[in-house]
């Protein structure tokens, strides 16, 4: 990493990432689009958006795999390690979705929870049975990934990607052409297609770097003491309470959007209005791993990724205020996405109150990337609970008290809760002098113990 820093070099590395998380994003429209026009739409996309979230928060505990590699495969012991480390979460995850999985269990969270009419929480039962394989699949890829990430081989992250994206279009195709099967059901069995393919070629495009690690090959600091399952625990909790807290968000904001002020027209805009707005984020949440890449082991390349962070979320945050305020959004809601007139006026003014949040997910990327690479992260799931708990404060106010329109206070709360982990992160004590030395004080404990165990 001795070659200067530059934003042709920063560009280089990010954009196969954002590329990949832009490639998910087409996911959802695309998705929400077919599920449009597989017959009762408001029904299958409420019950999709539910199925989806289930799938989302059991996954939770494995998504930051990605940053976690990035930052700790440097060597033969720490792949190893890491990778016993991801098996047995894989297990337990897949584990609590069976639990889920079971029909009283099923009843309980969905109707009596949730509220869900009868005939939806059935639907929503079946497409959460098909995502079954999602949360071990999206841990396993993730943890290669962030292996080739972590060997500057970003580009490969992509390959998968398209990989995905082609294998869940052409499930939902068939299914939705050769089959009667619900919308809710495609999407299932479509999204589980294409996380599974992706995993598989993701592990193959990574074998050589697998190769090289086994046999060492890979570089690796000789003071720098074993990786221990102790050690991956202390590292990795933080991160998987942030991304348990953050995913945690949507069966919370489907639990208020399904008591909320029209119920149904918001759980079935939602998903939609995320999907969108997802596209936009993508970028954005795409920068992390860059920013724990490239930091350097002095920190020498901050002021360059923020300078590139502050490009990226201008850039981010004008273009989807460009969409929201004109025809655009119409013509994406009602003609790509397939929405009813009705539910795509309803829709406008939701995606409107998220306008700048790609800029923030730019923002917060950037703080978690300079938190993460310190091996701060407990500050990371600081900034997650208290965003989660403005969202929490927001939706009682909003739809609680207010009586707000459900989708409209749903995108108000993830707006405010998002502002308020910007601005705690801000307040961190991680300056870009303040990072350097953390990092100092970090490898100067790690050699210390290095020296310890030698004697």
């Amino acid at each position: 990493m001795a070659e200067t820093l530059t934003p042709r070099r920063i560009f280089r590395f990010w954009a196969p990432l954002a590329a990949t998380w832009l490639m998910m994003s087409v996911e959802g429209p695309f998705l929400a689009a077919v599920i449009a026009r597989a017959g009762e739409p408001k029904h299958n996309l409420a019950a999709w958006g539910v199925a989806f979230s289930f799938a989302m928060i059991v996954e939770a505990p494995i998504i930051m795999m990605m940053s976690a590699a990035t930052a700790l495969v440097v060597d033969r012991q720490s792949f190893l390690a890491l990778r016993r480390f991801v098996y047995l979460l894989n297990a337990l995850i897949t584990a609590a979705m069976v639990v889920l999985l079971l029909p009283p269990v099923f009843r309980f969270v969905a109707e009596t929870l949730i509220g869900l009419p009868h005939d939806v929480a059935a639907l929503t039962h079946a497409a959460t049975a098909l995502l079954l394989p999602w949360p071990a699949a999206i841990g396993y890829r993730r943890f290669y990934q962030g292996t080739l990430i972590r060997h500057a081989l970003t580009r490969r992250v992509a390959y998968g990607t398209v990989v995905r994206v082609a294998s869940m279009a052409a499930t939902a195709t068939l299914l939705f052409t050769l089959t009667r099967f619900p919308g809710a059901w495609v999407g299932g069995a479509a999204l589980a297609a294409g996380v599974v393919t992706e995993a598989a070629a993701s592990r193959w495009m990574a074998a050589g770097v697998v190769r090289g690690l086994l046999h060492g090959d890979a570089s690796s600091s000789a003071s720098a003491p074993p990786l221990t399952t102790r050690g991956i625990v202390r590292f990795y909790y933080p991160l998987a309470l942030t991304s348990l807290l953050t995913l945690g968000v949507n069966p919370l904001v489907t639990f208020f959007l399904g008591r909320s002020r029209m119920p149904l027209e918001s759980l079935a805009a939602m998903p939609v209005v995320a999907a969108l707005v997802f596209a936009f984020r993508s970028p954005g949440v795409a920068y992390q791993e860059v920013g724990i890449a490239l930091l350097g082991e002095r920190r020498e390349g901050y002021a360059a990724l923020r300078r590139f962070a502050a490009a990226l979320a201008a850039a981010v945050a004008g273009a989807l205020v460009l969409v929201a305020w004109t025809p655009l959004a119409v013509v994406w809601f009602h003609r790509i996405s397939g929405l009813t007139p009705e539910l795509t006026r309803f829709a406008l003014v939701p995606l409107r109150v998220l306008c700048f949040y790609p800029a923030l997910e730019v923002l917060l990327s950037f703080q978690r990337s300079l938190l993460v690479h310190a091996h701060r992260t407990a500050m990371v799931t600081w900034a997650t609970a208290v965003e989660v708990a403005g969202i929490v404060a927001a939706l009682v106010v909003g739809i609680g008290m207010l009586d707000l329109v459900g989708a409209v206070g749903a995108a108000a709360a993830l707006l405010l809760g998002r502002l308020a982990a910007n601005a705690l992160l801000a307040l961190a004590p991680l300056s870009a002098q303040a990072a350097a030395g953390s990092g100092r004080r970090w490898g100067g404990r790690r050699r210390a113990r290095a020296a310890d165990a030698a004697e």
